[in-house]
């Protein structure tokens, strides 16, 4: 028997196994981008947001929210929903000049939100056009089940279903809160 050489057998073998690696991928990123005007300043309407482990006092949807008060690189804050979830982020990015901050999941819990990953920018921008704030969560996520074969709770769709839901919900109460 006359055994192959082996960048033939190797040849030979990504031939034959081709057609299963390329269906074998994982997910795609799923984007979210929310925005909402506010009738105040840009000043008044950071002064809200700019505290990242206050999340609570806004958000209708945060029953609770601590950490370590830290507005930097690596501030961690932790964040109850109302629906008893809890989540574990993390700063990346902050920026009282521009307004901005990018932050991260740190503890995936997705009986929380169906998401395995996700980084958020969340900024204040004045516009002239409308005399508004307006403030704009913009995120990249990843859904809660990242094999092949997700289960109905942990697809693409309700990924985006519920952080959409959660950045609608938490720009409608900033909006309430500061348009008192």
């Amino acid at each position: 028997m006359k055994i192959l050489p082996l960048s033939l057998q190797f040849l030979l073998l990504s031939f034959l196994l081709l057609p299963f690696i390329s269906y074998a991928h994982g997910p795609t990123p799923q984007k979210g981008l929310e925005t909402i005007a506010i009738n105040a300043s840009v000043d008044a309407v950071w002064d809200v947001i700019k505290q990242f482990d206050a999340i609570a006092s806004w958000h209708p949807g945060v029953k609770e929210s601590s950490g370590d008060g830290k507005n930097a690189s690596d501030g961690i804050r932790t964040i109850t929903l109302i629906n008893g979830g809890q989540l574990v982020e993390s700063l990346d990015y902050y920026s009282d000049k521009d307004h901005e901050y990018n932050y991260r999941l740190k503890t995936e819990n997705v009986t929380a939100l169906p998401v395995s990953s996700y980084t958020i920018n969340l900024q204040v921008k004045w516009n002239d056009d409308t005399k508004s704030s307006v403030v704009t969560f913009k995120s990249r996520f990843y859904r809660g089940d990242t094999g092949n074969a997700p289960p109905e709770n942990l697809t693409d769709a309700a990924a985006v279903k519920a952080m959409d839901n959660f950045f609608i919900e938490g720009l409608a109460g900033l909006k309430q809160k500061l348009e008192k």
